[in-house]
């Protein structure tokens, strides 16, 4: 037996916006499958996962405290996307954003002065636009696939942020911890609630959200990117330049992750660390397709993605879920955007029963 796959005459549009529902029930349906499987209770282990988190205020706070980050880097990441630049390196560009705002901080540590988040937050968007400088000018000047060089430099920016915490950034004070020290009071994001971490970058990465939606629907260069991503050959004929939309969406997309990045420095950590997030430069790749590449569609993913984050911690200790759990239900999350969005654009033929219907005929 054969299949052909074939595209369909048309693409239902209710459909497609109705996938990312889909994808979520089929994720909840296969994550209760899985817990099955685990030995603990379904229904009690998707409680703990998707709705104990939301029904508290500090549990409510953490959800804007993990969806910030996403927030900002998928908007980035979307951008890029619609244009046909893969930046898959926002991880990397996270980490050098934070580097960079990690060294003002540090720089003027002890001093107080209203100008240093501000600098900081420079200093983070002007790394984080830096290191994705350099997979843009690979890409247009030598046409070096994107993928590749953007992914590679995340484990550069790894290694790098590890040479500082474990030499001439350790903290002599930090009983021999790989960390530097504890940013000055003046470094810190300002708390919005008080008694919970939730943070202003919240409110910023919401706001960044919005500028990029009217970016998009309402300017030329919103207009150019969705031409040079959806009609190559138009935007030739109209006179987009190919290459500066790669250097525009890609400097644009590291900015916004270094932002991330000097957001969790200057936020729930105060410092720089080994490890400064769970990977949200790569969850946020999920966000934004789950938020259909749309600023405001991305707000609403990120905070079902922050969900699943708070969820699985707090599963972990409520129904001793097992901590690779989140990221499993992260990558069905994916998959199952993925295949039913295949499914919208594409039909499956059986090329057996055909020929049965020919030679009946």
């Amino acid at each position: 037996m054969l299949l052909r796959i074939e595209p369909r005459p048309e693409v239902s549009r209710p459909f497609t916006c109705a996938t990312p529902a889909i994808a979520m029930l089929l994720t909840v349906a296969s994550g209760w499958l899985l817990f099955l499987a685990l030995g603990l209770a379904p229904g009690e282990t998707l409680y703990q996962f998707l709705v104990s988190p939301l029904l508290t205020l500090n549990g409510l706070a953490e959800l804007g405290v993990k969806a910030a980050p996403l927030v900002l880097i998928g908007v980035g990441l979307a951008i890029g996307f619609r244009a046909n630049v893969w930046n898959i390196g926002a991880e990397g560009q996270l980490t050098i954003g934070a580097i960079a705002a990690g060294w003002v901080a540090l720089a003027f540590w002890g001093q107080e002065g209203l100008w240093i988040l501000p600098a900081m937050c420079v200093a983070g968007m002007l790394g984080g636009l830096a290191y994705a400088a350099i997979p843009a000018f690979l890409k247009t000047r030598f046409d070096v696939n994107e993928i590749l060089t953007s992914l590679m430099l995340t484990y550069v920016a790894n290694l790098v942020l590890s040479v500082l915490v474990f030499g001439p950034w350790k903290d002599p004070d930090g009983f021999n911890f790989p960390q530097t020290k504890l940013f000055s009071e003046s470094a810190i994001l300002p708390i919005l609630v008080e008694g919970t971490r939730l943070h202003l970058g919240a409110l910023v990465a919401l706001g960044v959200a919005v500028a990029a939606w009217l970016l998009l629907s309402r300017t030329v260069v919103g207009f150019q990117i969705e031409v040079v991503g959806q009609a190559p050959a138009a935007a030739r004929f109209a006179g987009f330049s190919g290459k500066r939309t790669v250097w525009l969406t890609m400097l644009l997309g590291g900015a916004l992750a270094g932002l991330a990045g000097t957001f969790e420095a200057a936020g729930p950590i105060g410092q720089l660390i080994p490890k400064l997030t769970p990977g949200y430069g790569f969850t946020a790749i999920i966000v934004a397709f789950l938020g259909r590449l749309h600023p405001l569609g991305i707000v609403v993913a990120a905070l079902v993605m922050a969900l699943s984050y708070i969820g699985g911690e707090n599963a972990q200790v409520t129904a001793s879920l097992p901590q690779a759990a989140t990221g499993v239900f992260q990558g069905m999350l994916l998959f199952y955007l993925l295949a039913s969005d295949f499914l919208v654009r594409y039909r499956v033929r059986l090329l057996a029963a055909e020929r049965k219907l020919v030679t009946a005929s």
